[in-house]
C-alpha cells in the first residue's frame, strides 16, 4: 500500500508513459495558482492548446475574404466539414463516407428517428436502458407521441438487474426476445453515464436485427474513450457530442454514422440544401437529391468557427491513437481502483464494473453514508483542486482522461479523500 501511496511510485509510472507529452498540449485550469487535478474529461474536455490557431485561421480568412473564404485556401469553408470526415472515422471505426459532423447530439438523434424509427401497428415499440440520460428519453417519448402510439406501452425500458445499478447482456437479450414481435427499434448507449458500465455494441446489434429491429446508438460518453468499430458492429446509426473526450469544446458540433447499407436510402428524411448532393446543389433545383452517406443527412451548412476546434482535437488522436489511449486509460482506472481498495474502502464503493472491457475511463464512486456525505467529500475535492462530477442522486464521477491526465493526479485524489476522511 505504502508503494501505491507513493509520489515515487506515481511519478515511475508516469515516466514510462509513452502518451505523457500530450498533456502539455492542453491547458489546464488552475486551482490557487496550480494545476487543477481534472476528472470532468467525461462531462466537457479540457482545450487543446491547438484548437485556438484553427478558430484564429477562420476568423482571419472572414476578415481578409469574407465570402471568398468559402472557395479560396486549403482550408475552404465550402467542404469544410469534409476535413474532419477521414480522422473521425477513424476514432469510431467507420468508413469515411459513414461520418459526418454536423448539428448537437439530440437533434442528430431526432433526425436519425425520422428515418430509423418507422413505427407501424404491429411494431411501434422501442427499447432502452432504464435511467437513460434524460434527454434520450425525451428524444423517444416524443417521437412515440408524435407517431401516435402511447410511451406508456410502446417505450420498453430495461432494468438494471446486477449489484451497482448496472445492466448485464443477458436482460438485455431477455428484454428483446420478449418484445421482439414488437420492436421497431432498440436505442442503447456505448457508455452508460452515471454507471460508466460500457455496453458490446456488435452483440446488442445482432440481437436487434434478429428481432426484425433498426440498432442505434447514443456514444456520448463513448467516443474518444473506448475503441469502436461502428461499420463492422453492424450499427443502423449512431450519434455522439464531441466536447466530452473529443476536447472540442462546450457546445461543439456534434457527430452521426449512418452504416453504408443505408448510403442511398429511400427512407424518409428532414431535408435540407447541404444534403443535398453537391454536384447539382448550386443548380438550385426544385428536387432533392441527397448525398450518397451520412452527408445526405445534413440541413444546412455547418458552423465553420464550431467546427475548427474539432480538427485540432482529431489531430492530436490521430497522433495518439485509439488503442494507445485505450491502454493508458486501463492503467489509470486500474491505479484509481486499486488505491481505492488499497485503503479507501471504508469511505468509497465502486459502482462502475470491475472488468476492464466492461468500463473505459470513468469509475463511478459511492461514498457510504448517503447524498450527504457524498456532497460533503464532494465539495471538499472541489476546495482542494480535484475536480470531479456529480450525478444525482449520489455518484461522484473520476474520469482520468488519457490525453492529459496522470497518475499524479489519480493519487493526488486518492490523498484529498484520505485528508477528508481523516479528518472527520
Amino acid at each position: 500500500m505504502s508503494d501505491l501511496f507513493s509520489d515515487a511510485y506515481a511519478a515511475s509510472r508516469d515516466a514510462a508513459d509513452p502518451l505523457r507529452g500530450f498533456r502539455d498540449e492542453f491547458h489546464l485550469p488552475l486551482h490557487d495558482g496550480a494545476p487543477q487535478a481534472y476528472f470532468v474529461g467525461n462531462s466537457l474536455g479540457l482545450q487543446p492548446k491547438g484548437a485556438r490557431a484553427h478558430v484564429e485561421e477562420v476568423l482571419d480568412k472572414w476578415a481578409r475574404e469574407a465570402v471568398e473564404g468559402h472557395f479560396t485556401g486549403s482550408a475552404q469553408w465550402m467542404p469544410y466539414h469534409e476535413l474532419v470526415r477521414e480522422p473521425l472515422a477513424r476514432v469510431v471505426g467507420a468508413q469515411p463516407q459513414e461520418v459526418v459532423a454536423m448539428n448537437s447530439l439530440t437533434a442528430n438523434l431526432h433526425f436519425m428517428l425520422v428515418s430509423f424509427y418507422r413505427p407501424t401497428r404491429e411494431r411501434p415499440a422501442i427499447l432502452m436502458e432504464a435511467g437513460s440520460f434524460p434527454s434520450d428519453r425525451y428524444a423517444l417519448e416524443s417521437q412515440i407521441r408524435f407517431h401516435g402510439f402511447d410511451p406508456a406501452t410502446d417505450l420498453i425500458e430495461v432494468e438494471a438487474d446486477q449489484p451497482e445499478g448496472t445492466v448485464s447482456m443477458q436482460a438485455i437479450e431477455r428484454a428483446i426476445a420478449q418484445h421482439a414481435d414488437r420492436l421497431a427499434l432498440v436505442l442503447w448507449p456505448g457508455v452508460q453515464y452515471r454507471s460508466g458500465q460500457a455496453f458490446d455494441l456488435e452483440e446488442i446489434a445482432r440481437l436487434a436485427h434478429a428481432a426484425g429491429a433498426i440498432a442505434g446508438f447514443d456514444l456520448a460518453h463513448a467516443v474518444g474513450n473506448l475503441p469502436l468499430q461502428l461499420h463492422d458492429a453492424d450499427a443502423d446509426f449512431a450519434v455522439w457530442c464531441h466536447y466530452k473526450y473529443m476536447n472540442s469544446g462546450p457546445g461543439a458540433v456534434a457527430g452521426c454514422f449512418v452504416h453504408e447499407r443505408h448510403a442511398r436510402s429511400e427512407r424518409p428524411r428532414f431535408a435540407g440544401w447541404w444534403g443535398n448532393d453537391k454536384d447539382v446543389r448550386f443548380k438550385m433545383g426544385p428536387q432533392f437529391s441527397p448525398t450518397p452517406g451520412a452527408d445526405g443527412w445534413q440541413l444546412s451548412n455547418p458552423p465553420i468557427l464550431g467546427l475548427a476546434p474539432l480538427r485540432a482535437a482529431l489531430d492530436q488522436f490521430d497522433r495518439a491513437t485509439m488503442p494507445a489511449l485505450r491502454a493508458k486509460s486501463e492503467r489509470l482506472t486500474g491505479y484509481l481502483e486499486q488505491l481505492i481498495d488499497a485503503d479507501l474502502r471504508d469511505v468509497l464503493q465502486i459502482v462502475t464494473p470491475r472488468e476492464p472491457a466492461r468500463r473505459g475511463c470513468q469509475l463511478s464512486i459511492r461514498v457510504f453514508g448517503g447524498r450527504e456525505q457524498g456532497r460533503r467529500l464532494f465539495d471538499f475535492l472541489a476546495t482542494r483542486g480535484v475536480l470531479g462530477d456529480w450525478r444525482e442522486p449520489d455518484v461522484i464521477r473520476i474520469s482520468p482522461a488519457p490525453l492529459y491526465n496522470t497518475h499524479a493526479d489519480v493519487l493526488r485524489f486518492a490523498r484529498t479523500v484520505q485528508e477528508w476522511r481523516d479528518d472527520r
